[in-house]
């Protein structure tokens, strides 16, 4: 199964700035929609942020203004730039493909392993 491994996390005060990274594993892979979700201290996931294949963006009403997605499909990538961070936006960060096409066939629902993003204030 394709890896979704994220990195970039960290700690931050407030007004800071993060960027995450995250790499799909494999070669002979071809990614579809990406999204960074994240998931507050006792709080459900969330979505943050969406990119299609041709770049498409949607940001969640948070985001916007403050965070960029981004890609690059020849390395199989995606990242987050987060600015003026706040301490709501501490939490996990994952990032999720909703299709990866693989030699072996098509892959759903991959999720990364989730990446620490703390804000204090």
């Amino acid at each position: 199964q394709v890896q979704l491994v994220e990195s970039g996390g960290g700690s931050v005060q407030a007004g800071g700035a993060l960027r995450l990274s995250c790499a799909a594993s494999g070669s002979g892979i071809t990614v579809g929609t990406l999204d960074w979700y994240r998931q507050p201290p006792g709080s459900q996931r969330e979505l943050v942020a969406t990119i299609t294949t041709q770049g498409s963006t949607i940001y969640a009403d948070f985001a916007k203004g403050r965070f960029t997605i981004s890609r690059d499909n020849a390395k199989n990538s995606v990242y987050l730039q987060m600015n003026s961070l706040k301490p709501d936006d501490t939490g996990v960060y994952f990032c999720h493909a909703d299709r990866i096409s693989t030699l072996e066939g098509p892959e759903y629902d991959n999720w990364g392993q989730g990446t620490q993003v703390t804000v204090s204030s």
